[in-house]
């Protein structure tokens, strides 16, 4: 009987060892109206105090800067956009809570809506289904996809001769690629991997496995860091080195978060990104994730020659490449038998 009486009593005080340790619940809570706001919004804010404790101060923040509160209305002057935790600091007899409400912080105007000129015209290989598409030193590197036709290639833009290829395994889906101190960083979609080439003579050195970024889409990189996109609206900033992501930004319009970023190519400081089975390119800036502009290629695709199994989901446009010495694009599409060089402007 005294064993059965310890032994509960053990399992009282076991069991009830999670409630004290529970937080006790706050009775501040942030109170906003709405759940999307724009960049710099002014927007009314307040902490609800339903036992009215004395507030000395409160401060509010979003990813660690202060935002300015004028006449009870934060502006939410910050620099990247997307989903953002609003924080707020409460100091009260005494002490300090910290509260915290969910919100989207959208971008501040429109989209520009862009167009483009043809330039020129060159061949592509029509079983070339395209994923990534760089130029270095005025050769241009392509990655394909499709499982058992997945490749890296160094082509003669000019010609559409493949100057070098090198086969990926049968299993593998290829995707984007981008060229980082004279090495070869190409992805692939489910794997969670990605390999690494050596640029001079395509021989692989190393593979590198995805964190956070569950998929390969596309890659680039801004002479520091390498960027990705995995199929959502994050856009991931990975170590040259280490292939660590070490942060991201979300892609925003003012209307919505977006998450159809594909294939990218940086260009000062924007990122031109496919949209997924869409004929058009985002323009995004690459600090704030913000969708500055948006590139029509409609009817580009009815330039190019259909051929045995062609289809208007799958062969749609995909890669971009902005060539520095000719400050142009080039772009194609899956199994396309062009490359398009474009000179991409303002719509009137």
């Amino acid at each position: 009987m005294i064993k059965f009486l310890m032994t509960n009593f053990l399992l009282i005080t076991l069991l009830g060892c999670g409630d004290m340790d529970r937080k006790k619940s706050t009775p501040f809570a942030i109170e906003i109206d709405g759940k999307e706001f724009r960049k710099n919004e002014r927007i009314a804010v307040s902490i609800k105090n339903p036992e009215n404790k004395e507030i000395s101060n409160i401060k509010y923040s979003i990813d660690g800067k202060e935002l300015l509160l004028v006449d009870g209305k934060i502006i939410l002057d910050i620099t990247q956009l997307g989903t953002k935790m609003l924080n707020a600091k409460v100091d009260h007899d005494g002490t300090s809570t910290t509260l915290s409400k969910k919100i989207k912080v959208l971008a501040e105007k429109a989209p520009e809506v862009y167009t483009y000129e043809i330039l020129n015209e060159y061949p592509h290989d029509n079983r070339a289904y395209t994923q990534g598409l760089e130029f270095h030193n005025g050769v241009l590197y392509e990655s394909t996809g499709k499982k058992d036709r997945s490749s890296l290639r160094k082509v003669d833009y000019n010609t559409g001769e493949v100057l070098q290829q090198v086969d990926m395994d049968g299993t593998v889906f290829g995707e984007g690629i981008t060229i980082f101190n004279d090495k070869i960083y190409m992805l692939t979609w489910q794997s969670g991997l990605g390999f690494i080439y050596n640029l001079n003579d395509l021989k692989k050195l190393d593979n590198f496995q995805y964190g956070e970024s569950k998929e390969g889409w596309g890659l680039t990189n801004n002479g520091e860091k390498l960027i990705k996109s995995d199929g959502t609206e994050k856009i991931w900033f990975l170590n040259p080195e280490t292939l660590v992501e070490e942060g991201y930004i979300e892609t925003v319009t003012n209307k919505s978060i977006f998450n159809r970023a594909n294939e990218l190519e940086y260009v000062d400081g924007k990122i031109y990104a496919n949209v997924y089975q869409r004929p058009s390119v985002m323009i995004i800036d690459a600090i704030s994730g913000a969708i500055e502009g948006v590139v029509n290629f409609s009817g580009l695709d009815k330039k190019v020659s259909k051929h045995a199994g062609w289809s208007s989901t799958e062969n749609v446009l995909n890669g971009i490449a902005y060539h520095p010495e000719r400050k142009t694009f080039f772009v194609t599409g899956k199994d396309w038998d062009k490359l398009f060089e474009v000179k991409i402007v303002k719509k009137q």
